[in-house]
């Protein structure tokens, strides 16, 4: 093997060299985003009729759960990064469904939901419950809470 294998090996994290790298199947992370690309798509399609994806209707929930938030606390509540997070404000900024202010302390950024996004929350949530009820029907009510749980677990524990 050249070096530049040899590299490429130890760079992947394949474990002892002379291994070969698991198959993909077995990949826990592949596991995880195809599932959860198959999820997303689903409740997408319910809440297109609103305008919303699901991760926006996640971040304006979230929004209205926990109140006027600073924008690094709200990543870490959604368990998103800052960067990440601020892209995906912007569109809810720009639409008019949160707005993004100064903090209590005059030195950070605090987001809140608007009216319009209460109203979006509003025409959004019944559409989100047919969703929900719809996976529950394909997957199962009790396996689906168990994959809640155990994914809960996912972000505690990785």
């Amino acid at each position: 093997m050249d070096k530049g294998q040899d590299r490429t090996r130890r760079d992947r994290g394949n474990g002892p060299m002379d291994e070969p790298p698991p198959p993909v199947g077995l990949c826990h992370c592949n596991a995880i985003r195809q599932g959860a690309r198959q999820v997303t798509q689903f409740y997408d399609r319910h809440l297109a009729a609103v305008g919303l994806r699901t991760s926006q209707y996640s971040m304006l929930v979230g929004l209205r759960r926990l109140g006027p938030i600073a924008i690094n606390a709200f990543a870490d509540a959604m368990a998103m990064d800052r960067t990440t997070m601020g892209r995906a404000l912007k569109p809810l900024e720009r639409d008019g469904l949160l707005a993004i202010g100064p903090g209590p302390n005059g030195r950070t950024r605090a987001l809140h939901l608007t009216e319009a996004g209460h109203r979006r929350i509003a025409e959004a949530e019944p559409l989100w419950r047919v969703a929900q009820a719809g996976f529950e029907a394909r997957y199962g009510a009790e396996a689906a809470c168990d994959l809640r749980a155990a994914l809960a677990r996912v972000v505690r524990r990785v």
